[in-house]
């Protein structure tokens, strides 16, 4: 048998009830993140976005080093010149940044609203502004006319057309020091930078104005009916990570339609989801 003693218990044999002093803590469960889905719903937020989707990966890709890398931002930079090529985005960026400079300004006299706030974020616009106005009309133009953008441009319409053997200036630029890549890299990004900056402040505030509401799809359906006197831009719709549902978004500025649909591999088809989908919405303005 165990003796007591004046510090306790001593001998051999344990109390049961007496475990370690410190249990490990649980793993702390991570959350994970919520899945936003965005849907455009007109042709100007449609190539706004994909201005900033190609030059999220161009400014990702001409941080790197490495020759792969090098290449991606290179093949970002000719798809933001081949959109830029369809239309004048320079014009539409100036009169949305108009427009919503003129809608910020409707809300300086409100009560309730930060005014300090308010004035930074009419001052960043302001400055897009000047910064794509002083770029000029013409702009891109040097980009558009370099021989060496121009030769891989056209043989990147080959499947596989940018091999060493096709392109072998472009292969030895790759080749360069990471220094010298990246000085090119970074004279390009700087003659694209007010435009496509100027798309994402944009698209930041159209996000920033929406008030996001729960909802529910019976059975998976949702239908949208947009105000008529107020144009909608942009939908959003966010999903807990965890979910292996996504939605498919059908429809027009006026009313469109979301159905759910359940995620099941890359090896077989999804189906709708038969149950109730409580989901986020935001209509964005």
């Amino acid at each position: 048998m165990s003796a007591i003693t004046s510090r306790g218990l001593s001998g051999p044999e344990a109390v049961p009830q007496n475990g370690p002093m410190f249990e490990p803590a649980p793993e702390p469960r991570v959350e994970t993140e919520p899945i936003v889905y965005e849907q455009p719903l007109n042709e100007r937020m449609r190539g706004f976005m994909r201005l900033e989707f190609l030059w999220q990966q161009l400014s990702y890709h001409a941080g790197l080093p490495n020759p792969w890398s090098s290449r991606s931002a290179v093949a970002c930079l000719l798809e933001i010149l081949a959109i830029t090529s369809r239309g004048d985005a320079r014009g539409d960026v100036l009169k949305e940044l108009e427009r919503q400079m003129a809608a910020l300004r409707d809300f300086q006299n409100r009560p309730g609203v930060d005014s300090a706030r308010l004035r930074g974020v009419l001052s960043a616009l302001m400055r897009r502004r000047e910064e794509l106005n002083a770029a000029g009309a013409n702009f891109l133009q040097k980009l558009r006319e370099s021989e060496f953008l121009n030769a891989i441009k056209h043989r990147s319409a080959i499947p596989g057309g940018t091999c060493e053997f096709d392109l072998p200036d472009f292969y030895h630029w790759l080749n360069l020091e990471a220094d010298a890549r990246e000085a090119d890299l970074a004279g390009w990004l700087a003659t694209i930078r007010p435009l496509c900056e100027s798309v994402s402040e944009l698209l930041w505030i159209t996000r920033e104005n929406a008030r996001p509401r729960e909802e529910t799809a019976p059975g998976g359906v949702f239908q949208i009916t947009f105000e008529r006197d107020r144009p909608a831009q942009l939908l959003r719709i966010t999903l807990p990570g965890a979910s292996k549902l996504y939605p498919e978004v059908s429809g027009s500025h006026h009313r469109c339609s979301l159905r759910f649909l359940r995620w099941n591999s890359v090896h077989s088809r999804p189906v709708q989801a038969a149950e109730d989908v409580t989901f986020v919405l935001a209509i964005c303005h």
